[in-house]
């Protein structure tokens, strides 16, 4: 993805969610040591549709392109991630407070405005976002080339897409599940091989790790750890 109006550009798009994702506890290439998933084409969805998991592929592979310095969304497998995210507690909200009233001209500061799951949101708004995007460029999204994808996102961002307001947070929904994709723990579905750890050095949850925060512009020597075990 290019520097575009609406996002930033791709290395402070992962610098910066890179340092959030660390606080959270959530470069050379490497490969965990687990057994080859299936490839994306083969990947069996638990919760998108074929035209939602159309989108999602070619959404994520421009947020985070493979033509970067790193490895981008399709190599991390994020769209598994968000697939697994909406099949599941996160999808259906099922530990949020969903009750009215819902006031869809609040400030984003404010929360969630709207009575739809996360799950529903991308189910009604990919149709009606691909619908803009046949009406304004001729083809759904996933159809279109990559310059067009692009301008289609900066407007979504921008909110020039007509969406209704219960579809408001349709953008910030989709960028912040594109990273946290690819910035996870494996176990999610996404930063398949941990590659996004290894790319940016982040050690994963390795246990002893005390003595190193204080070592300025010193490489850290080893790997990432995920949460089950696996070595990048």
């Amino acid at each position: 993805m290019t520097d575009l109006p609406g996002y930033p550009s791709r290395r402070n798009f992962l610098k910066g969610s890179a340092a959030g994702f660390a606080l959270t506890g959530i470069a050379a290439s490497a490969e965990a040591q687990v057994e080859a998933p299936v490839s994306l084409d083969e990947y069996e969805t638990e919760y998108l549709n074929g035209a939602e998991w159309a989108f999602i592929m070619a959404a994520t592979a421009r947020l985070i392109p493979s033509e970067g310095d790193g490895p981008g969304a399709l190599e991390t497998r994020v769209p598994v991630f968000i697939d697994r995210q909406l099949a599941g507690d996160y999808g259906s909200a099922d530990d949020w407070y969903m009750e009215g009233p819902h006031a869809p001209d609040a400030e984003p500061a404010r929360g969630w405005q709207t009575p739809l799951t996360p799950a529903e949101v991308y189910r009604q708004a990919i149709p009606a976002f691909d619908a803009w995007c046949q009406s304004s460029h001729g083809a759904s999204f996933a159809e279109l080339d990559a310059e067009t994808q692009d301008a289609a996102l900066t407007s979504l961002s921008e909110g020039e897409v007509e969406l209704s307001s219960e579809l408001r947070d349709f953008w910030s929904l989709l960028l912040s599940n594109t990273k946290e994709g690819y910035f996870a723990d494996p176990q999610y579905g996404g930063n398949a091989g941990m590659q996004s750890w290894v790319y940016i050095g982040f050690p994963g949850a390795r246990a002893a790790y005390r003595e190193w925060p204080e070592r300025h512009n010193i490489e850290y020597p080893l790997g990432p750890v995920s949460i089950s075990g696996e070595r990048a």
